[in-house]
């Protein structure tokens, strides 16, 4: 299975794409799309949209995996993460790719073992599942890894039913 994860964001949005043969995991690809916030939105929106439209065609997976927006005190930030997800949404439908969402506790728990683990934990911990030489950087790449994890090797009951 070949999964993609996304840790969406307007400014800096990370994927992972990794491969799962039964319990065992590895990286194919990671980074970060950056846009700049002097661009108009809708051309940032855009950007994003085709980074993945792009990801979606060369490594053909078989699901997008995104982690669930928190939402905290600047209503901005979670408007601005809001339309980053719809555009890539869109993206998944427009491949014709499944698309699934985990809480980021989901991901902590399925990945770190722990529902609060902090950034360096998940980091080191996909490092470690991975057999990466180094944690991977930035941590908007090590997010998307870990929730393309949590979706390669989380409960298919879960999975199919939408509530992972």
């Amino acid at each position: 299975m070949r999964v993609i994860g996304i840790d969406p964001g307007t400014a800096s949005c990370g994927f992972g794409v990794v491969n799962a043969h039964r319990n065992r995991v590895s990286a194919v690809e990671y980074g970060v799309w950056k846009t700049s916030a002097r661009q108009p939105l809708q051309a940032r929106l855009g950007a994003l949209h085709e980074h993945l439209v792009e990801l979606v065609a060369e490594h053909e997976p078989d699901a997008v995996a995104f982690e669930e927006s928190f939402v905290g005190a600047d209503p901005r930030t979670a408007l601005s993460v809001g339309q980053a997800r719809g555009a890539l949404l869109a993206a998944c439908s427009r491949a014709g790719v499944v698309a699934t969402e985990y809480p980021p506790a989901t991901v902590k728990q399925a990945v770190g073992g722990y529902g609060r683990a902090d950034k360096q934990q998940m980091q080191r911990m996909v490092e470690v599942m991975l057999k990466l030489d180094s944690p991977p950087k930035p941590h908007h790449a090590a997010d998307a890894l870990a929730v393309a994890i949590c979706h390669a090797l989380g409960s298919p009951i879960l999975t199919e039913a939408g509530t992972a």
